[in-house]
């Protein structure tokens, strides 16, 4: 499974897809939508679940050859078929739209582009990896440096960015010490005008 970016609750465009072995599932729950959901999402699961249950105490002879065994291996077809339809059904569905098939084109691109960036670990306020990352030396002397000359007016409580500012996580990696303490101590002009 690919992590894609960030999720934005503002971006009404974006199109929620499971994974494809849930996408027979999801179809299903868009043709039994509405007042036909509890049917469709809980009662014809849980009755599909009884009979694949019951069915080694239906048939209960010691043949294992599956054509002697019409009525076990004919209802395990019958889903397999229909469960694989639904799956077709929804792949076909989402490309036969143009608008939903070019958003779904854009959603893999930015998790293509998403997976191909470095790694870069974000520690969060409050986590146990934050606790240990506030004990470094190095870490706590940037934090004082970072709170005596009001940099969160740019780039926001604990260096996560603004729309003033880029976030501050990862400049750890992307920039020597010798590079972070030159511009500390001569800080470039959008940082001067930033105050």
């Amino acid at each position: 499974m690919d992590l894609g970016p960030r999720a934005n609750p503002a971006d009404t465009a974006f199109l929620p897809r499971p994974e494809w072995y849930y996408r027979p599932a999801f179809q299903w729950l868009k043709y039994l939508s509405g007042s036909w959901s509890f049917i469709g999402g809980i009662a014809l699961p849980a009755v599909l679940a009884v009979i694949f249950a019951a069915l080694p105490f239906v048939d209960r002879r010691l043949e294992r050859r599956p054509w002697r065994r019409p009525m076990v291996v004919g209802a395990f077809l019958l889903f397999l078929i229909a469960y694989t339809s639904l799956g077709v059904a929804s792949y076909r569905d989402d490309h036969r739209d143009p608008g939903v098939a070019a958003q779904m084109r854009k959603q893999d691109e930015d998790t293509k582009s998403f997976m191909e960036k470095p790694f870069v670990p974000e520690a969060a306020a409050g986590s146990a990896s934050a606790a240990l990352v506030a004990a470094d030396p190095k870490v706590l002397k940037g934090l004082a440096i970072y709170q005596a000359n009001s940099c969160n007016s740019c780039h926001g409580d604990g260096g996560v960015g603004t729309a003033a500012a880029g976030p501050l996580t990862g400049a750890g990696q992307k920039y020597t010490d010798a590079e972070l303490i030159a511009l500390f101590h001569s800080p470039n002009t959008k940082m001067t005008a930033g105050g």
